[in-house]
């Protein structure tokens, strides 16, 4: 499920941020700090914007899984504005389908609510497990449009970032949308 946040999902939430599988594909660990702040960041923007990274839970057992939702990214590149579909899921969590689940949700709200015409997603060049999902939303990459992260150090491992795009008329004509 899908749902706003609850106070309670910041302990869960910064223990997922801390875990150094969770980040690896990002330059570091969030402090507890910095976790919080990004929960604050993400239900502002729902207060002024009425969309973001929902909080998902497992509808069975109520747990807490992560993030998954629509973000626009806070950079400038080739390709913004633009507006992003992304999870972050706790490790114990992977593997279920959660994700995929989720963002096909998220990516339904902002075509057919939100009106969007494109979503795009990104990771670093070697996040397999989420290419994997872009690749089930039926999202395509062009290496063509693989950038440079401008808000990784050049040099860094995970500066190199690949960019899967799908656009409304394709989603709608897969998904009988009008």
């Amino acid at each position: 499920m899908l749902r706003r946040w609850r106070e309670e999902d910041r302990e869960p939430f910064a223990a997922l941020n801390a875990d150094p599988r969770v980040m690896e594909h990002f330059p570091a660990p969030l402090s507890r700090a910095e976790s919080d702040a990004m929960v604050e960041r993400i239900e502002a923007h729902f207060e002024a914007h009425g969309w973001g990274l929902w909080a998902a839970e497992v509808v069975e057992s109520g747990a807490f899984v992560g993030f998954i939702g629509l973000w626009p990214p806070g950079f400038e590149a080739h390709f913004t504005p633009a507006v992003e579909v992304g999870w972050r899921l706790a490790c114990e969590h992977w593997g279920h389908g959660y994700a995929p689940e989720g963002a096909r949700a998220s990516i339904t709200d902002g075509f057919e609510r939100l009106g969007l015409d494109e979503i795009v997603s990104m990771t670093s060049v070697g996040n397999d497990r989420s290419r994997r999902v872009m690749e089930k939303l039926g999202m395509t990459h062009d290496p063509a449009d693989d950038f440079d992260h401008p808000r990784i150090p050049a040099g860094h491992r995970l500066q190199r970032h690949v960019l899967y795009r799908l656009l409304r008329a394709d989603w709608s004509g897969r998904h009988g949308a009008g």
